[in-house]
C-alpha cells in the first residue's frame, strides 16, 4: 500500500490499511489513520495527525511552518485533521505558531484545489471550501458552511455555522451563524436555502429571521439592537445567533448590504 518511491520517516506511524502514493514525503512523527489515501507528491510534515478515511490530494502540503515572521522552527506545534476529510490538490495547511499550538480541522470537510488554512485555524465539521479559498491565521470557521472560490479571510475573525460565502469575497469582520455574505464585509441576508436544506423547520427559520431583522434592519446600531434583543425570549437557534453577536471578535461583525449596493 506504500509506493516504493515514497520517502517515509522512521518516526512516522502509518496504519497498514493506508495508501501512500508515488514520491509522497512523510517527514517526522506523522500519524496516518486507517483507510487514508495519500496521493502522489503530497507532503505531510512534523507533528501532524491525519484521521481515518481522509484523502490527501496530489501536491498538498500539510504541517509546513507558519507564514509568520516571528516564528522560529524550534517551536513545537502541529496539525490535527479529523476523520473522512477530502483534501484536494495543492491544498496547504500550516501548523500552529505558538509552542504546543495546533491547526485543527474536524470531520467530513471538503477543501478544494489550492485552498489554504493558515496557522492556528479552527475548522469545524462538514464545511466546503471551494478552489483557492485563503484563510489567514487564527480564523475560526464553524460547521456546515460553504465558502465560494477565491474568497479571502483576514486573521482573527470568526465565521459561524450554516453560512454561505460568495466567491471572490473579502472579509475582515465576523460572519454570524446562518448568514449569507458577499463582497467586502457585507451580509446579503440569511442563508435561507441552506437552512431549509439542513432541516431547519419554518418555526426555526422564523425565529432566526426575527432576530436578524431586529439586529440588522431595525435602524438601530448593533449595541442598541442587542439591548432590545435581550429583552425578548428566543428559540434555541435564534439564541445561538444572539450569543454569537454578543461575543464578536475585535474586528467586529459584517454589516448588511444596502439596497443600492445590491443593485449595482
Amino acid at each position: 500500500m506504500v509506493h516504493p518511491t515514497a520517502i517515509i520517516s522512521p518516526e512516522a506511524e502509518i496504519d497498514p490499511s493506508a495508501e501512500v502514493g508515488a514520491y509522497a514525503i512523510i517527514e517526522g512523527p506523522v500519524k496516518i489513520g486507517a483507510g487514508c489515501k495519500i496521493a502522489p507528491h503530497a507532503q505531510i510534515l512534523g507533528d501532524t495527525l491525519i484521521g481515518e478515511g481522509t484523502t490527501i490530494g496530489r501536491g498538498a502540503v500539510i504541517g509546513e511552518t507558519p507564514q509568520d515572521i516571528g516564528f522560529t522552527t524550534a517551536i513545537a506545534s502541529g496539525v490535527r485533521l479529523g476523520k473522512n476529510n477530502v483534501i484536494r490538490e495543492h491544498v496547504t495547511i500550516h501548523r500552529g505558531s505558538k509552542e504546543g499550538g495546533t491547526t485543527e480541522i474536524g470531520d467530513h470537510n471538503f477543501l478544494m484545489v489550492g485552498s489554504h488554512l493558515g496557522h492556528d485555524v479552527r475548522l469545524g465539521n462538514r464545511n466546503i471550501l471551494a478552489n483557492a479559498v485563503l484563510v489567514a491565521g487564527h480564523v475560526h470557521i464553524g460547521n456546515n458552511t460553504f465558502v465560494g472560490g477565491s474568497a479571502v479571510f483576514h486573521q482573527f475573525i470568526r465565521i459561524g455555522d450554516f453560512c454561505v460565502v460568495q466567491g471572490n469575497g473579502s472579509f475582515s469582520r465576523d460572519i454570524p451563524h446562518y448568514c449569507a455574505a458577499q463582497r467586502v464585509n457585507r451580509l446579503s441576508g440569511l442563508n435561507v436555502v441552506g437552512l431549509r436544506r439542513q432541516g431547519f423547520n419554518s418555526e426555526d427559520r422564523a425565529g432566526i429571521k426575527d432576530l436578524f431583522n431586529l439586529v440588522f434592519r431595525s435602524g438601530h446600531n448593533l449595541t442598541q439592537a442587542l439591548g432590545a434583543a435581550r429583552e425578548r425570549t428566543w428559540s434555541e437557534h435564534a439564541a445561538k445567533l444572539l450569543a454569537f453577536l454578543e461575543a464578536p471578535s475585535k474586528k467586529g461583525v459584517c454589516t448588511l448590504s444596502l439596497r443600492h449596493e445590491e443593485d449595482e
